[in-house]
């Protein structure tokens, strides 16, 4: 190419960059033009549904477009996961993040994604407890106690779960880890029916959701040993945390947002601005509170450190225990 036509070719090529860049531009400054869709990769009611509904409420609100929640459950988040991997990487299709996709990358050996690589995080939204509880029928008030119990009766403890790969499934296998005691774990098909065992005392242990245990505990009917988070929950602060007692354990729930790879910079700030306001607003900041939350305030990359923080952890204690999808 000679110097006249090369010199052409390179202003061409500067000006389509530029003209490139101005159009990502213009849609991060009109997006959203048409109603977003936050994919929730479980059913509805659950953590995941109702932190879905809550930010997507307030990003209506604040953004001017309907944030349309459509739940696509099964295969352990794995199928409403895929289906922003594989949605238009324009900001109208998001992913309600949380542990069990850190948990899957892991666990399922032939996804048809990398997590890490194929969602762009876009801003944490609130970090939960787990509460290790058991059926006033143990005869243990303490987790040193529990952890004798268990240590003295061989075989004798089954903790129950609703489903493998789950956070409350995996707080259990690294309390296992941590404590060096052996328990059975017992998978259910959700929640309310392990919940159901354990008040009857056909499990003894269970490392559930705080938001969904509290009333049984308030009542009396489970006993509160501990919350699995670093620091104690407000809603129960006389309860200590499984860390006092076993150095350096920590699990939680915890959920955030996330958009397919390649979604313009500019439209994933524009999300997390709008989800930071809605982390600082006293309504929303109340109701997370109601949930027995924390708010996780921060930019793409402080979630994405999350993320990788999380994966990595939970990686270890699986190939560890040697946890399948198939395995119980």
């Amino acid at each position: 190419m000679n110097l006249p036509h090369r010199r052409r070719f390179l202003q061409l090529t500067a000006g389509a960059a530029a003209l490139s860049g101005l159009s990502r531009i213009a849609s991060a400054q009109t997006y959203p033009s048409r109603p977003v869709r936050i994919i929730v990769a479980f059913g509805p009611a659950g953590g995941a549904d109702i932190m879905a509904r809550l930010i997507g409420q307030w990003l209506s609100e604040r953004l001017g477009q309907p944030f349309i929640i459509e739940n696509r459950p099964g295969a352990g988040g794995n199928i409403g996961t895929e289906a922003v991997v594989r949605a238009a990487a324009d900001g109208y299709t998001l992913l309600l993040i949380g542990p069990n996709n850190a948990i899957s990358a892991t666990l399922y050996d032939k996804l048809n994604f990398n997590f890490i690589r194929d969602i762009a995080p876009v801003a944490g939204i609130m970090r939960a407890p787990n509460v290790m509880e058991v059926n006033p029928g143990v005869p243990v008030k303490t987790v040193p106690e529990f952890i004798a119990y268990a240590r003295a009766n061989p075989g004798g403890i089954n903790f129950a779960s609703p489903g493998i790969g789950t956070s409350i499934h995996m707080s259990g296998e690294l309390f296992k880890m941590m404590s060096g005691i052996n328990m059975l774990h017992v998978s259910y098909r959700g929640a309310p029916p392990a919940v159901t065992d354990l008040l009857s005392g056909q499990v003894q242990v269970m490392f559930d959701s705080l938001p969904a245990s509290i009333e049984h505990i308030r009542t009396g009917k489970l006993r509160a040993l501990a919350v699995t988070t670093a620091k104690r929950s407000d809603s129960l602060p006389y309860i200590p945390t499984v860390g006092e007692f076993v150095p350096g354990y920590e699990a939680s729930q915890w959920y955030g947002l996330g958009t397919p790879k390649n979604t313009p910079a500019e439209i994933v700030d524009k999300l997390n601005k709008g989800v930071i306001a809605a982390l600082a607003d006293d309504k929303l900041k109340a109701r997370l509170a109601d949930l027995s939350g924390t708010v996780l305030p921060g930019s793409p990359a402080d979630f994405g450190k999350l993320i990788a923080e999380e994966t990595d952890k939970w990686g270890k204690v699986i190939k560890a225990a040697n946890i399948k999808p198939d395995q119980y």
